[in-house]
């Protein structure tokens, strides 16, 4: 008997920080057809509480549902899941994997940029952190630490090889084997948890697409180098890691990527001057 199609499940997952642009439509609208068939879910990801607001959130329904997106109900929202990421935290801290982190992004930038050391070096996780509190125990965790992995570490428990993903976007298709001495010095003791937030992003988007079943991340391709992150993350949780989709960007006249400060390019202000969902499609390239 011949098998039906694969039954895709992916999300969308916007932060309430401000209007949805061009960038997000098209982001929106591929992992819709990515799951077609299949589910396609919404996520709001509002974790940093500080930077989100309510009419941001209101607005991304609006915005979707006028592109013509239907989505589960209800919303997995990320401030009601800090339970979820506690859990997951103290797994990690349980297996003797993570230290505390009392360093400033100043005091990261000093100890990158000193002389011996050479220019600072970015990872997907921003600044690759040079292990200064790497020898703290979490007995020593302060209210203002941040808690960091310690990738070495992880490593050795995870053993050698297995480390993989498979990749479906345009960029960088195929089976990728995860390089161990890379992570270690290019990706560094990334941040599982930031103080006055209670996890991070890596650490709340592994257990949010286990939480919902998702077969295929897409997302744009400015992530892909935070995949690795992600399957360290996976397996040391014993989650599923996903297929991943990473699509490519929506950028300006200048080749600049949009960001949500670039309101000239948000659906709403398109709404607002009588374009139609139509009209963002051929914008966007769909």
């Amino acid at each position: 008997m011949a098998c039906g199609p694969e039954l895709r499940r992916t999300r969308f997952a916007p932060s309430p920080t401000g209007l949805l642009h061009l960038g997000h439509a098209y982001a929106a609208l591929v992992a819709a057809s990515r799951a077609s068939p299949g589910e396609f879910l919404l996520r709001i990801e509002d974790i940093d509480a500080a930077r989100c607001r309510p009419k941001f959130e209101m607005a991304i329904y609006e915005d979707l549902a006028w592109l013509g997106l239907d989505w589960q109900r209800p919303v997995l929202r990320q401030s009601e899941r800090r339970r979820a990421y506690d859990t997951a935290l103290n797994k990690l801290i349980s297996l003797g994997l993570s230290y505390p982190c009392r360093c400033t992004r100043g005091d990261i930038r000093a100890a990158l940029s000193a002389p011996q050391e050479g220019a600072p070096l970015a990872g997907p996780d921003g600044l690759i952190y040079p292990g200064t509190c790497r020898g703290r125990r979490m007995s020593d965790a302060g209210e203002g630490d941040a808690i960091r992995l310690d990738m070495a570490k992880a490593l050795t428990f995870l053993g050698c090889g297995g480390l993989r993903f498979t990749e479906t976007g345009p960029v960088h298709p195929g089976e990728h084997e995860l390089d161990e001495d890379r992570l270690i010095t290019r990706v560094g003791d990334v941040i599982l948890s930031r103080p006055g937030i209670g996890t991070s992003y890596h650490l709340a988007v592994v257990v949010d697409d286990a939480a919902q079943g998702i077969t295929e991340v897409t997302r744009g391709e400015d992530l892909f180098e935070a995949t690795q992150i992600h399957v360290v993350l996976q397996r040391l949780l014993e989650l599923p890691t996903p297929t991943h989709h990473h699509h490519t960007l929506i950028r300006d006249e200048t080749g600049k990527r949009l960001a949500k400060r670039d309101d000239a390019r948000a659906i709403r202000r398109y709404r607002e001057d009588g374009e139609t969902p139509a009209d963002i499609r051929v914008r966007i390239g769909l």
